[in-house]
């Protein structure tokens, strides 16, 4: 399954894995039943990196997304793959933040002198107004930027003070590491990744400004993103390229044919009113037309790619139509929804009825690398899809 990700062995830097106790947990939480068994019969096995598992902005389910901390983790845990999502600064220089109109969020910017230069400074909440505030990555230079402290992704709508808006981390997640986050350029993070013995998918995000933007077009963006690459000495085989933008895809498969190969077409046909992961008659793209053009990898979130039938999940119309017209499946992200007594939130829509507690990591998990053939999966904590792809399918490690 996993041939086509041509990932090489990693270097001794990385062989120590260490899933800590939360996979264990998880199957514990699991029926009795033939899959609970063989994950159990893993438990003293020697857990290796594994391509499988692709670490969502780090390890953000602990640490501040897409900081030095955060990715060192996620490697620590057997995430062979590792993701910047990049956005530029005010000076064009490409960095790693999940969007570019995040910092608000995701740094203590609110509480240092570059508030100021922030598109829109905060707003207490006032009566039915929530708190608001903009701050991009594009208000600030690459220098200004490096002073910045990254945090947990959170912000408290309640607030009237700007000490408490930045104090919105959710209760399951964590404030522990938020201390110290280290915020990377996206060279520094392919040279970080690089020297984890880990592999690149960065993710170009769409800008929150105009574009072009003094003079940098979106192809310059593109562009960009892969000449950093290539001035580094990285392999195209290593690296998989995602954007939403269908035009950034087809740009690398142009002009990046190497890259172009491994580039990924992230779906969010979500965002389409009447779209229906089991109704092909909603799907906006047609999936043996984009194959042609020379994509080859398409990620989905996962409820797209599963349904329930009879009481069990299984494939979606999705999934069929995708697979059929040849394109390779990654999806996102697992992890990412805190205790899923309550059915699992966004993530697990398509099979909320089914889902009734902690169990469903694992249970969702093995349907989407077994039947729907997944080529991998972002993880917000990837020692749960170390711990399984180890066990499940060791031959592609």
């Amino acid at each position: 399954m996993l041939a086509a990700l041509a990932i090489s062995p990693l270097p001794a830097l990385a062989a120590d894995v260490d899933l800590g106790p939360r996979p264990y947990y998880l199957i514990n939480q699991m029926q009795d039943g033939p899959l609970k068994q063989r994950l159990q019969a893993c438990e003293n096995m020697a857990m290796k990196p594994h391509p499988f598992s692709i670490g969502h902005r780090g390890a953000p389910l602990m640490f501040p997304e897409h900081t030095v901390e955060s990715n060192r983790a996620a490697t620590r845990m057997g995430a062979a793959i590792l993701e910047c999502d990049v956005t530029f600064t005010k000076d064009l220089e490409l960095v790693c933040r999940h969007a570019q109109n995040d910092l608000h969020t995701t740094t203590n910017i609110l509480a240092t002198d570059l508030a100021a230069k922030c598109t829109a400074g905060f707003s207490p909440a006032n009566g039915d107004a929530k708190a608001t505030a903009e701050c991009r990555a594009s208000d600030i230079t690459l220098a200004e930027f490096r002073t910045l402290n990254g945090k947990m992704d959170a912000a408290d709508a309640a607030a009237t003070t700007v000490e408490a808006y930045m104090d919105g981390t959710a209760g399951w997640r964590t404030d522990l590491y938020a201390t110290k986050g280290t915020l990377m350029t996206h060279a520094e993070s392919i040279a970080l990744f690089r020297d984890l013995g880990a592999k690149f998918t960065p993710e170009l995000k769409s800008p929150s400004v105009e574009m072009p933007f003094n003079g940098f077009t979106q192809a310059d963006y593109a562009q960009k993103l892969i000449d950093e690459y290539k001035a580094a000495g990285i392999p195209a085989s290593d690296v998989w390229a995602q954007s939403f933008n269908l035009n950034d895809v087809l740009y690398w498969i142009e002009n990046e044919p190497e890259f172009g190969q491994q580039a990924v077409f992230l779906d969010d046909s979500y965002n389409i009113d009447g779209f229906d992961s089991n109704d092909p008659e909603t799907f906006p793209h047609d999936f043996v037309e984009l194959h042609a053009k020379g994509v080859n990898y398409i990620a989905p979130p996962m409820w797209m790619l599963v349904t329930v039938e009879n009481g069990e999940i299984v494939p979606s119309a999705y999934t069929k139509e995708a697979k059929n017209a040849g394109l390779k499946l990654i999806t996102w992200t697992l992890e990412r929804s805190g205790p899923l007594e309550n059915g699992g939130g966004w993530y697990f829509q398509t099979v909320k009825d089914v889902t009734g507690s902690d169990a469903m990591y694992f249970e969702l998990l093995h349907v989407l690398a077994q039947d729907v053939g997944i080529e991998g999966i972002f993880s917000d904590w990837p020692a749960t899809v170390t711990y399984y792809a180890n066990c499940m399918m060791p031959d592609a490690s």
